[in-house]
């Protein structure tokens, strides 16, 4: 992975000396709140509900060991001894005090860490493909140029008060897992005629107005990927709306003058830039990417895990659920679920964090990722070490055997912590959880993402999971509205509203009621919810959520 030089460790620094002081400027009472908001959000402080919150930058979500024991420091010695992993492949800290800020952002940068772009209206954290690197499917490692982007963009002079944030991800797979559709920019690298380039994706996004993104460029050579990414970022600062935050986004901008038409002016602005990044970029690349070279993998017998998988259900189980097939064959990428049915979804506590540290340092090459469904990886785990790694996560509740199954579900902070949101996500996902879990359909089920958000600004990706649940406040009351169909992969979708929402109490009923007829609807073990929706499309599960109004026409 990257390591700083001494200008990053130096300028990581000396912003954080320059927040201290801006720190003791508010505590002292010489800047007021108002004041204080623009500075403490470029260093990643919130205000939220009853603290302030602290979110901390995970690069394309990829840690070493050191970095997740200081994570896990940070959340024993400074917060409430948790910390809550984001969509973002972030980290946040919810209970912060804020004298003990500045504490703990030099803590951060002793593991060369840091929490500046994690808000504000820049270029935030760079995403990536949660299996870079390992993934069996992988054309190239796309953390390299997400690096390289990261670098580019950070204090950006020209780009620190764009019309909004924006969001930038990177894939290396034909099988998107870093949902570059619903990205400002989506990056995919592509293959044409012998020669690796990138497909460029705009004006992607969920929020109060959900889109999938467009194609931009088809095929971009690798050598342009930051002069094409800064003539279009150039674009939209000139372009976007500053009138109206809800319409300020890029997909906004793309939506209103046309594909086509921004097109043309990227290209314009493109052809004047591309001559002032005179190979500099490239030299830093070539410096980069050493950094992500492959580990050197060990040889050595895997009939231990043979045996394991053929003589334990519970391993073959966790096994055959939560490994993914790696580049090398005598290898696995082990997820690690933070959904354990009944807890808070991408929560994990600091003795968590250190036993995954450890794991990572003992199994793991000491290399760790972070994904946007809020699990971690250990990307390279040989097989012959998958069960002592099993054993030791099961002693943790880190064990359990449902990735990419209903209980594991992306959620939001909700209403119990955020200040942006209506209505209540984590009991909402807890409840759920637990419910498929009392009744053992889970892995019948099969795939099936379901993501909740507790207000409009959709922090929960629920547009685009097969099954999406959007929190609302309705008259002081909390309401619950379901969409189906929606896509996050290659193949991206919006999930289509089904019609009046649920209350607290009638949504699990509800999603059973869904749930029950899509077993009954597919047309064998093997189909997909997504699969049978889109062969059956949604009348059949409408009749399922609304019973009453299949009486009330039976009785007209």
């Amino acid at each position: 992975m990257y390591k700083y030089n001494d200008f990053d460790a130096g300028f990581v620094a000396e912003r954080n000396k320059q927040f201290r002081a801006q720190v003791q400027r508010r505590i002292s009472g010489a800047l007021s709140e108002d004041e204080f908001k623009p500075l403490r959000l470029m260093n990643g402080l919130y205000l939220q509900l009853h603290a302030y919150m602290l979110r901390v930058a995970v690069p394309y979500g990829t840690l070493n060991s050191g970095q997740m024991h200081q994570l896990a420091n940070i959340a024993q010695r400074w917060d409430k001894g948790y910390g809550h992993f984001t969509t973002r492949q972030n980290i946040q800290f919810n209970w912060p005090k804020l004298p003990d800020v500045p504490d703990i952002l030099d803590a951060l940068a002793e593991l060369e860490m840091h929490a500046i772009q994690t808000s504000g209206n820049t270029v935030r954290n760079v995403t990536a493909d949660h299996l870079s690197g390992a993934a069996a499917d992988e054309l190239e490692d796309p953390r390299p140029y997400a690096e390289l982007i990261r670098q580019w963009s950070t204090d950006h002079p020209e780009f620190q008060f764009l019309p909004r944030k924006f969001k930038i991800a990177v894939s290396g797979s034909a099988q998107d897992r870093a949902v570059t559709r619903a990205h400002d920019i989506g990056l995919r690298l592509v293959e044409k005629n012998g020669e690796t380039g990138f497909e460029v994706i705009v004006g992607g996004g969920l929020g109060r107005t959900p889109m999938i993104g467009k194609i931009l460029r088809a095929f971009l050579p690798k050598a342009d990927l930051l002069p094409y990414i800064e003539a279009t970022i150039s674009v939209w600062n000139l372009l976007g709306r500053r009138d109206n935050k809800y319409k300020s986004r890029i997909k906004i901008t793309v939506h209103e003058h046309g594909i086509d038409e921004i097109s043309k002016l990227v290209e314009a602005r493109f052809k004047e830039l591309r001559p002032s990044f005179n190979g500099a970029d490239q030299s830093l690349f070539d410096h980069i990417k050493p950094a992500f070279a492959a580990p050197a993998y060990k040889q050595h017998s895997t009939e231990l895990f043979e045996q394991n998988y053929s003589n334990d259900p519970v391993f073959r189980a966790w096994v055959d659920t939560n490994v993914m097939a790696h580049q090398n064959v005598d290898y696995g990428i082990a997820t690690i679920s933070l959904k354990a049915h009944g807890q808070t979804p991408g929560d994990a506590s600091a003795e968590q964090m250190h036993l995954i540290a450890d794991l990572a340092e003992r199994y793991g090459h000491d290399e760790i990722r972070i994904s946007h469904e809020q699990n971690i990886v250990l990307p390279h785990v040989h097989k012959s070490d998958l069960p002592a790694v099993h054993a030791s996560l099961k002693t943790a509740q880190l064990a359990t055997a449902n990735i990419g199954l209903i209980s594991d579900i992306i959620a939001c902070p909700g209403m119990d912590y955020c200040a942006l949101a209506t209505a209540r996500s984590i009991p909402i996902a807890q409840q759920i959880a637990t419910r498929f879990d009392e009744l053992k359909l889970e892995h019948d089920i099969g795939e099936l993402k379901l993501k909740i958000s507790g207000c409009i600004n959709a922090c929960g990706h629920h547009h685009v999971g097969h099954i999406g649940i959007l929190g609302l406040d309705r008259a002081g009351v909390e309401n619950y509205q379901i969409t189906l169909g929606g896509d996050a992969t290659e193949t991206a979708a919006i999930g289509q509203r089904t019609g009046p929402g649920f209350s607290a109490d009638d949504l699990l009923p509800a999603l059973e009621r869904l749930i029950t007829a899509y077993l009954d609807l597919r047309s064998e073990p093997k189909e997909t919810f997504l699969q049978t929706y889109r062969r059956v499309g949604a009348t059949p599960f409408k009749a399922a959520l609304y019973p009453e109004r299949a009486v009330r026409a039976n009785a007209a």
